[in-house]
């Protein structure tokens, strides 16, 4: 299983290792922004684990300072009585961070800033930021995530969000993508990467913080996934994983059983990890290797 939490959707996935989605929950991130620097009240980014779950067993609204319980149960009154508190409730999964120099070690390192993930007052707000550095959830969501997931489940903290429409909404930003990536950087002919298919298919869009448009792909109505692309600058964050994993549960709901796609031979491996395996030889087209690659649902 891994978690991602993206800061501009203000949402958290909890995935499956195959890719499959488990939960979505809306959450509240840093009113700061992001941020890793200690003392700057934001939320750290990148690759992160769940080194510690604290709670175990508490009722719902039970207050804790220092991660220990206080013996107070919030309400509104105790609220009025105390409203500067930062009110950390119910669970906490504490977050380390797993990339030195980034989230990790110095006046950097997200587990010393004690970063949580944790239970919040009822009328805390979700899907916008005003935590001072955590990601606040709704109580009985972080009960729920808690009993879900292990210790070291892995953390992802992103500057990126995934939607998913039709072509005639959006091709253009989808477009900008492919043709940077297929026509610009890997000399395909426009003739080849542009065709009849993108009108009838599923498309899903990465954004990132500015919304500017960095990942898409597509899926065809009879399960073929496509044009997957991810700009150069934003490959290793996770952009393809999410826009892959978004196809996958967007084609569970849509009843498709079987799934194919013609992944170029360098990163089957990818596709491995989501569990499409190879079927048949592996080809040309473009002037690139080609390896089909086929999974069910």
């Amino acid at each position: 299983m891994h978690i991602r939490i993206s800061l501009p959707q203000q949402t958290l996935e909890l995935h499956d290792a195959q890719g499959g989605l488990l939960k979505r929950y809306l959450v509240s991130t840093a009113r700061n922004g992001a941020g890793e620097q200690s003392g700057s009240f934001c939320t750290p980014r990148g690759r992160h684990i769940v080194r510690a779950k604290v709670g175990a067993g508490e009722t719902p609204n039970t207050v804790f300072v220092g991660r220990r319980p206080t013996g107070e149960q919030w309400t509104p009154q105790l609220a009025e009585q105390f409203p500067d508190r930062d009110w950390i409730l119910t669970r906490i999964l504490w977050l380390s961070g797993t990339e030195p120099g980034r989230n990790r070690v110095g006046d950097v390192d997200t587990m010393r800033r004690y970063i949580y993930l944790h239970g919040s007052p009822d009328a805390v707000t979700m899907g916008t930021p005003g935590s001072i550095g955590c990601v606040r959830m709704k109580n009985q969501d972080i009960i729920e995530l808690f009993d879900l997931i292990p210790p070291f489940t892995p953390v992802d903290i992103v500057e990126f969000g995934v939607t998913a429409g039709p072509w005639a909404e959006l091709g253009e930003a989808a477009r900008q993508v492919r043709d940077t990536v297929f026509v610009q950087e890997q000399n395909i002919p426009v003739e080849i990467e542009h065709d009849e298919n993108d009108a009838i298919s599923h498309h899903v869009l990465a954004r990132n913080a500015a919304g500017n448009p960095v990942g898409t792909g597509r899926l065809l109505p009879d399960g073929h996934i496509g044009r997957m692309a991810v700009l150069a600058e934003q490959r290793g964050a996770g952009v393809g994983r999410a826009l892959l994993e978004r196809l996958l549960e967007d084609a569970r709901h849509m009843g498709k059983k079987h799934l194919a796609l013609n992944a170029q031979s360098e990163v089957c491996d990818f596709y491995r990890h989501f569990g499409f395996v190879e079927q048949g030889p592996q080809y040309m087209e473009a002037g690139i290797a080609h390896q089909t690659m086929v999974r069910d649902l």
